[in-house]
């Protein structure tokens, strides 16, 4: 990846698969893997285009409102047979995950957290190359991390840009001494719930049937071994299996509901 027009409207990132992404200072990230068109090209027929559209506005210290998008004029018809929280509950577990690793990083180039709670953060996530962080600060950042792929040029001129147009600080409209807050606990850095679910039409409607189908399945369970008193012979058998089944079925769904709606651990380890 090579960074071109790098300035303070942000810049432009080219591929060498001919794709691209663009940063639109202050807030907006987009690219494509196919290469963009240039200005006052004709084309007959139009060609395929699908891009990722990335927003994300600071709302207050340590919070900030992520929107994305995919625009296409490919595959359309795919929208009408996946409902759109299949793909929320993928990008939300990506975005949980990224967001809560780089919550870190700015936590210790900030110095705000504590050196138990640091070290509890290294064994838990294995973030033990970020020890560097606190003491080359926000700064010199570049020193205490190693970003030797192109990819990375991405994430070195975000940071030149931030440092040089934003001297690495958001200018809030109060400023605050010690802006960020103090870390809080996985399960609320982390919760899904009320940061998406509950504002999302489609993810709050799956979660509705899902839990009416859990419920469903553990009647349908315990109806199953009533029968029990009147079955006979192999058919005992056949309703047993099918009473363990819609119990198992529910119990699964029970963690499906919990992990991809309310909360989901992350360790970095093993993803």
């Amino acid at each position: 990846m090579k960074i071109e027009e790098a300035n303070i409207a942000g810049f432009l990132s080219e591929q060498d698969n001919s794709g691209y992404f663009r940063y639109v200072a202050p807030c907006t990230f987009y690219g494509s893997p196919l290469p963009k068109e240039e200005k006052g090209e004709e084309k007959k027929k139009k060609p395929p285009q699908f891009m990722l559209v990335f927003m994300c506005v600071p709302v207050s210290p340590g919070k900030s409102r992520v929107i994305w998008a995919f625009p296409r004029n490919v595959g359309v018809w795919l929208d009408k047979v996946i409902p759109r929280w299949y793909y929320h509950i993928g990008q939300n577990a990506i975005l949980d995950s990224d967001i809560y690793l780089l919550h870190i990083e700015v936590m210790i180039l900030q110095l705000k957290l504590s050196n138990s709670e640091f070290q509890s953060l290294v064994q838990d996530m294995e973030l033990k190359q970020q020890r560097n962080f606190a003491a080359a600060g926000v700064e010199n950042w570049q020193k205490a991390v190693y970003v030797p792929t192109s990819s990375d040029n991405m994430v070195i001129a975000f940071r030149n840009w931030f440092r040089k147009h934003c001297k690495s600080q958001v200018g809030w409209a109060a400023p605050t001494i010690g802006q960020l807050p103090e870390t809080p606990t996985k399960d609320k850095l982390m919760e899904r719930y009320w940061s998406h679910v509950a504002q999302c039409r489609s993810c709050s409607a799956a979660l509705k049937t899902m839990k009416a189908l859990e419920v469903a399945l553990q009647v349908a369970s315990v109806a199953v071994v009533g029968f029990l008193a009147v079955a006979k012979g192999t058919l005992r058998a056949a309703v047993v299996s099918l009473a363990v089944l819609c119990f198992a079925a529910s119990r699964w769904l029970a963690s499906f509901i919990e992990k991809n709606f309310y909360f989901q651990d992350y360790v970095h380890a093993y993803k």
